[in-house]
């Protein structure tokens, strides 16, 4: 049986940490995505389609000048990159965890991810509706996906770490097609 979810919005988050100076983490959200998962089971082992689209301009650090700077040419570039996007995805049964592998497109490079996964569960909940809950994690290295601007403080220090830890708390719903 193929079962089809879509992500909740309203109960969901994918947010990101950087290294700022060296000394403290700034993290980051992106408010507007959408996700499509197909499966033929109900614990998510047969996944046979994963497509996550983020809308990079709805970055938010708190901060807008920092986030009209994300958005510029010196790093995404939305002008000509407007979404980060994971496709052909699928989840392996690892023990207690499943690991999330998929393509993952930033800047127009795409590279091969894996980053862990907590299923939640399932629950029917007061609406009648089939939901299912995910804690994705993982780490990219920024410049792998041309993502290389940067600064150098007077102590020699960089101003923008190059590994990014990947934090998103799913909610799915099951939909019909």
């Amino acid at each position: 049986m193929t079962n089809h979810w879509k992500i909740d919005p309203s109960h969901s988050e994918v947010e990101f940490k950087v290294k700022h100076l060296m000394i403290t983490t700034i993290t980051g959200h992106f408010g507007t995505y959408k996700l499509d998962v197909t499966t033929n089971d109900d614990d998510f082992t047969s996944a046979t389609e994963i497509d996550f689209t983020i809308n990079v301009n709805s970055i938010n650090t708190k901060n807008q000048q920092r986030d009209e700077h994300l958005k510029s040419a010196e790093f995404f570039d939305i002008e000509h990159y407007p979404e980060i996007t994971l496709r052909g995805g699928r989840l392996e049964k690892k023990n207690d965890l499943y690991i999330l592998l998929g393509e993952l497109t930033i800047k127009g490079i795409s590279r091969e991810i894996t980053f862990e996964v907590e299923f939640g569960g399932q629950i029917t909940d007061p609406y009648g509706q089939q939901k299912a809950g995910f804690t994705i994690i993982g780490a990219i290295s920024r410049k792998e996906f041309g993502l290389i601007w940067n600064a150098i403080t007077e102590a020699g220090q960089v101003v923008v770490g190059d590994l990014i830890r990947i934090n998103c708390n799913i909610q799915l719903i099951k939909t019909e097609f």
